[in-house]
């Protein structure tokens, strides 16, 4: 049905942006309470919280108990294996589906709980997706306005503000009239992420909105994107298999595992500190080795390593490849052989095995490039820094 005649109000030459007046009343509601959203000045994120969150798809728990806390103004990435009930919980936190038990508010609103569930157009919540899923039909600049009310879009200050979010993305003014067939990948999910930061949501979700971009065009998008979330103080939850983009962009990670989170925590608290073997292996290379515990310091094939927390008995220590340093061979440290050496371009990869009276031991190493041994050499190895251990209960576990 094609929609009646609007007249807009007057326009001054050179302010019409096509693509705005191309769209009728029946293109979307407006979210109520909210205003086009001006860069600087909006309001900081709400607290969004899932608490007890339990579902099921017929025989099979998916989430079982899940809680999470996101702080206002803050970006917690949730990460995990396929399967793990990360991208269901985010689905939750939208309103696409319906949690079986618990409860999920947002600020002060419940918004899914027993005997209520908000649907995802009335939870004041932005999402973009991995596509970007922007509207073929419609410019730049009517793709960002889409979210505001119909008369809203016409206003001078809202044609105004559709810039200022272009620029706060990382896009020039002159995109505001192209048509997304005309933007590469990357410029497709910054302005995705104009839109929807354009109605000046309580939050936004991101479900793995960079996964299908090239290295080089991920790097730079995430850049944007992160800083223009920062810029505007939007509570933030994303999706992600990347665990270096959820380490290097995240004020919160969440890991989850078989339908619950494992850890919760900052990124160096995850990676320096995580509570067991499936934390430490999942977030970054790790070496095992077994060891002696004797309060602060652990006894190693390595040497004796500190221990970030007193400990005593049988156990492991997690290394991490940048823990373990190549000396020289025969210079008083543990000697090792390199088994394999990986060229990385600034640094590489070591693969060592160090000999010991109960049996050898693998040790990765990270070195820089232009010290890289070779494969079969002797080299010294000698441990930095405070490492994390098992604790004696736990070191059986995988």
């Amino acid at each position: 049905m094609t929609p009646g005649p609007v007249t807009p109000p007057m326009q001054t030459p050179g302010l019409e942006t096509p693509g705005l007046e191309t769209a009728g009343p029946e293109t979307g509601p407006a979210v109520p309470g909210t205003a086009p959203a001006v860069p600087g000045t909006a309001p900081a994120g709400h607290v969004l919280r899932a608490a007890a969150i339990r579902k099921a798809y017929g025989a099979q728990t998916v989430l079982d108990g899940v809680d999470l806390t996101v702080p206002a103004g803050c970006l917690t990435a949730l990460v995990g294996r396929s399967g793990s009930g990360k991208t269901t919980l985010l689905r939750l936190l939208a309103g696409f589906d319906r949690p079986d038990a618990g409860t999920i508010t947002i600020g002060d609103r419940l918004v899914a709980g027993p005997g209520r569930q908000v649907p995802p157009e009335r939870r004041r919540i932005g999402y973009v997706t991995q596509e970007g899923s922007l509207f073929p039909h419609l410019t730049v600049a009517g793709n960002i306005a889409f979210g505001w009310p119909w008369r809203a879009r016409w206003s001078r200050r809202n044609r105004r503000d559709v810039g200022e979010l272009l620029d706060l993305v990382g896009l020039p003014e002159r995109y505001l009239r192209r048509f997304p067939h005309e933007l590469s990948g990357g410029e497709q999910q910054r302005v995705a992420l104009a839109r929807a930061l354009a109605p000046r949501p309580d939050a936004i979700l991101l479900d793995e909105p960079f996964s299908a971009l090239d290295p080089e065009l991920r790097a730079t998008t995430r850049q944007a994107v992160t800083a223009a979330l920062a810029a505007t103080g939007t509570t933030t939850v994303l999706v992600t298999h990347d665990r270096v983009e959820a380490l290097s962009i995240a004020s919160r990670v969440a890991l989850l595992r078989d339908g619950a989170i494992l850890q919760e925590d900052t990124p160096t608290g995850l990676y320096h500190r995580p509570v067991d073997h499936q934390v430490a292996a999942f977030v970054g290379d790790l070496t095992v080795v077994p060891a002696a515990l004797r309060g602060s310091v652990a006894d190693t094939p390595l040497g004796a390593v500190p221990l970030r927390h007193d400990q005593h008995g049988t156990g492991r220590v997690f290394l991490r490849p940048e823990q373990v340093e190549i000396t020289e061979p025969g210079a008083g440290h543990t000697d090792a052989t390199v088994l394999t050496a990986d060229f990385r371009g600034a640094d590489g990869l070591l693969a060592l095995r160090v000999g010991t009276p109960s049996g050898d031991v693998d040790v990765t190493a990270r070195c820089a490039a232009h010290h890289l041994p070779a494969a079969g050499q002797r080299v010294g190895v000698r441990v930095s820094g405070p490492a994390t251990a098992t604790a004696p209960a736990d070191s059986d576990a995988t």
